[in-house]
């Protein structure tokens, strides 16, 4: 398949959908609006909206009936990187290439701006037509799980508390499986619920949703080490400069691509059974396991 034209063409549906989702610039109050759209239209790839409407089409699931997750998950991604980006979190000046949030706005909008943006994701899976495995409220409750205490955050949380410190390799996995891949993860459930999936194909895509998250954030953590910042479009170096817990730290660079590598054939065997519709599913985990930015 031609990924390059499948992802552009689904990155369009997307951001049409993503202006129809938000408030326009000019809604009172302009500031916080503008601000919450300055980084959700920074020019991300949409890799997790694009997620979520591969693995309902992997089932056999309408593109229609999978956009509000895929609008959803996006809103949770972006809330999370400006809130990342703040000198509190991370701290850094550049996201996609850009000034971040807090340094066009200030730190008090761009708290808010993803305060706005985690919020509008709710109303908007809310909109989820009800499937007739899955009702709208597990939508809901799915998205709300992956962005919670105990997935998303519990990451973040464990990420800052191995700054500077060594962590084992467990603990290394434990912050991997739930700042990137629980997100992930659940992009890939959520558009096998908005595809009606039977229990073993959301089961199926649950594993590759999981596998493909802990592969990306291996890979990231490598080309922080080897990318410029004008590839990756933020603060090359960070990681080491904050003594953060990452596989390069840990494993050295050669490991950590083998251990990525490993992953990517754990996506492989789990959508096995998935056919042709998961061909692009397929060919994501490819793209992410070879990506140079």
């Amino acid at each position: 398949m031609d990924l390059k034209e499948y992802l552009n063409d689904r990155l369009r549906m997307v951001d049409a959908a993503l202006h129809r989702a938000l408030p326009p610039a000019s809604a009172k109050p302009a500031t916080i609006h503008k601000a919450m759209r300055y980084s959700l239209f920074a020019g991300g790839k949409r890799l997790r909206p694009i997620l979520v409407l591969a693995a309902c089409e992997a089932v056999g699931g309408r593109l229609r009936d999978a956009m509000p997750s895929a609008c959803a998950v996006e809103m949770i991604h972006t809330y999370s990187l400006i809130h990342d980006d703040l000198p509190a979190m991370d701290n850094d000046d550049f996201r996609r290439g850009k000034p971040t949030s807090h340094k066009v706005f200030g730190e008090g909008i761009a708290i808010l701006a993803g305060d706005g943006l985690l919020t509008q994701a709710f109303e908007v899976i809310a909109q989820t037509p009800r499937q007739r495995r899955y009702g709208t409220a597990e939508f809901v409750r799915e998205l709300a799980h992956a962005a919670g205490s105990l997935e998303l955050i519990a990451g973040q949380v464990a990420d800052l508390e191995g700054e500077g410190r060594k962590v084992s390799l467990n603990e290394l996995r434990y912050i991997h499986a739930h700042k990137t891949a629980a997100l992930i993860r659940c992009c890939c459930r959520l558009g096998a619920m908005a595809g009606n999936a039977i229990p073993p194909k959301l089961k199926a895509l649950t594993a590759y949703g999981h596998a493909l998250g802990v592969t990306f954030q291996i890979i990231d953590d490598i080309l922080d080490v080897t990318a410029t910042s004008e590839q990756l479009g933020k603060t090359a170096g960070k990681d080491a400069k904050s003594r953060k817990a990452t596989y390069p730290a840990l494993l050295g660079l050669e490991r950590s691509r083998a251990e990525a590598a490993r992953w990517t054939r754990k996506t492989f065997a789990a959508i096995a059974g998935l056919g042709e519709a998961a061909e692009p599913l397929r060919a994501l985990a490819d793209y992410l396991l070879n990506r140079t930015h």
